[in-house]
C-alpha cells in the first residue's frame, strides 16, 4: 500500500517538474522575442532623406571635432566627401539603405559535401529543409531580409551589427538544443560584416560583400566571426561582445584583417 502511494507521489512530482521546465522554457522564449521586438522598436530609422543625411553628418562631423580635433576633422571631412560621392552615383543603382550600409551575414554547413555522400541526396535535402527552417525563424525574428540561398548557404542582410550578431548566435544556440536528430548531425559556420553595398535587383554587390564572404569561409562549424567593422558598429550596452580572434588574409582582398569571435553578453 505504501509501494503504491509512494509511486503515485513520484509519478506526480515528476509530471509537475516536466510541467515547470516546459513553463520555464517558453518563457525564456518570450522574453527573449519581447526582447528582440523591443530591441527592433527602439532602433533608430537611419536617414531617409538628403536634408536628414546632411543633419546626420553635420552631428558626426561635431563629434569628430571633439574626439579629433582639427587634424582629424580634415581627414575626416575627405572621407565624408568620398561617401557623399558614392551616395549621389548610387542614386542610379538603389543602395540597400539611406547610407548605403547594411550588416550581411554568410552561413553554410561545414562539412556539407561529405554529409550529403554520407546521408544520400533524398535524406540530404530533408535535412536541408530542417536547417533552412531554423535559420529562417532566427532571421524572421530579427529582422532580417534572406538576399539569396544556394545549396546550404545563406546570404542575409540586417538594418544593423546586434541584429545581425543576436541572430547568428541564436543560430548556434537552436542547433545545440534541437531535438531534431537530423540538425544534430551539422555544425554551422557563420560570419557576419558591415559595410556600404550597392543593391540591384534584390541582390547585394560590392567589396563588402566579398569580405563578409571570406569571413563566413574563415568561421568553424558551430562558431560566428565578425570584423572590425561589426565591432565598430555595436553600441556599448550591445547584447554581444567580440572576442579578438587574430589577423587572418581574406582570398582574392589585400593585406590582413583583424577578426573577431562574436559571443553572448554574460549576464
Amino acid at each position: 500500500m505504501a509501494a503504491g502511494a509512494l509511486a503515485v507521489g513520484l509519478v506526480v512530482a515528476v509530471a509537475l517538474l516536466v510541467r515547470a521546465r516546459i513553463r520555464a522554457k517558453a518563457d525564456a522564449l518570450r522574453i527573449e522575442q519581447l526582447e528582440a521586438d523591443l530591441s527592433a522598436a527602439l532602433r533608430p530609422r537611419p536617414p531617409a532623406t538628403p536634408a536628414e543625411r546632411a543633419v546626420s553628418r553635420v552631428l558626426r562631423t561635431v563629434g569628430k571635432v571633439r574626439q579629433h580635433g582639427v587634424a582629424g576633422l580634415l581627414q575626416a571631412s575627405i572621407d565624408d566627401l568620398q561617401a557623399w560621392a558614392q551616395e549621389e552615383r548610387a542614386d542610379i543603382l538603389t543602395m540597400a539603405a539611406a547610407d548605403g550600409t547594411v550588416t550581411l551575414f554568410f552561413s553554410d554547413i561545414e562539412d556539407s559535401t561529405a554529409h550529403n555522400d554520407r546521408l544520400g541526396d533524398e535524406a540530404w535535402v530533408k535535412l536541408l529543409a530542417a536547417h533552412d527552417t531554423l535559420l529562417r525563424t532566427r532571421i524572421d525574428r530579427y529582422r532580417g531580409q534572406v538576399v539569396k540561398t544556394a545549396g546550404d548557404g545563406f546570404m542575409v542582410a540586417f538594418r544593423d551589427a546586434e541584429a545581425a550578431c543576436r541572430a547568428a548566435l541564436g543560430i548556434q544556440k537552436d542547433l545545440g538544443r534541437t531535438l531534431d536528430q537530423r540538425l544534430r548531425q551539422v555544425r554551422v559556420r557563420i560570419g557576419v560584416h558591415t559595410g556600404r553595398v550597392v543593391s540591384r535587383d534584390g541582390d547585394y554587390f560590392g567589396r563588402n560583400v566579398a569580405i563578409a564572404a571570406r569571413i563566413g569561409d574563415l568561421a568553424e562549424g558551430g562558431e560566428v566571426l565578425a570584423t572590425s567593422a561589426v565591432r565598430e558598429a555595436l553600441d556599448d550596452d550591445a547584447a554581444v561582445v567580440l572576442q579578438e580572434a587574430g589577423e587572418a588574409e581574406l582570398k582574392g582582398l589585400p593585406g590582413t584583417h583583424l577578426i573577431w569571435r562574436v559571443l553572448p553578453r554574460s549576464r
